[in-house]
């Protein structure tokens, strides 16, 4: 028997499925970005968004509805990798002056992902017929899109300040190697006397 078919309903069906299950990983991400961040205006941003996550889990919901079908989870894994690279650099720079810098760029990752995804179901869903759907996925799709810019513009100040911490530190270090070469050729100069009076008392001698 020839196998079914794959049509743009299926498309859209398994993509929703995909976005579903990305979404609720992201509202994990954000709880946890959100106690992380050191900067209070990252923080809130997390905090704010992770609500609104809730909410578009809500709308994704209606959206099954609106299809007729089973509100149903499939493993997305290029979001369990954008996740899984946030932890590890939440680990890898954790006290670090780039820290919230970093985190915001990861949080930016994740807003991408799903603006690319919505923009696709958003479009899938006008070409399928489900105007109620259009309307639901183009709200989720504007808060993703509000969320990456207010990260864009709170990133400048981070990336400043970051920039800023490790050229403060480079400075910081070359100034202590400049203080111990000063002592080692403090050390040297004065063996080289300490040696030069041996030999003149020898002499004398």
């Amino acid at each position: 028997m020839a196998a079914k078919t794959k049509t743009l309903n299926d498309a859209f069906y398994e993509t929703l499925k995909d976005v579903y299950y990305a979404e609720k990983q992201s509202v994990k991400a954000l709880k946890k970005a959100a106690k992380s961040a050191e900067n209070d205006e990252l923080r809130q941003a997390f905090e704010t968004h992770a609500e609104e996550s809730a909410g578009q889990v809500e709308r994704l919901t209606q959206v099954f509805e609106i299809i007729g079908k089973p509100a149903r989870a499939k493993t997305c894994e290029a979001m369990q990798g954008i996740v899984s690279e946030m932890e590890e650099d939440l680990e890898d720079f954790a006290g670090s002056p780039a820290a919230d810098a970093v985190l915001a760029a990861c949080a930016q990752a994740v807003e991408h992902y799903e603006i690319a995804r919505y923009g696709t179901l958003k479009t899938w869903a006008g070409q399928l017929g489900y105007e109620e759907a259009v309307a639901l996925l183009d709200e989720t799709l504007e808060e993703e899109k509000k969320t990456d810019a207010l990260l864009s513009k709170i990133a400048e100040t981070l990336n400043s300040e970051a920039d800023q911490a490790g050229e403060d530190d480079a400075d910081a270090d070359a100034d202590e190697t400049d203080e111990t070469d000063d002592a080692e050729e403090g050390k040297t100069a004065s063996k080289g006397r300490t040696g030069a009076k041996a030999k003149g008392t020898r002499k004398a001698a």
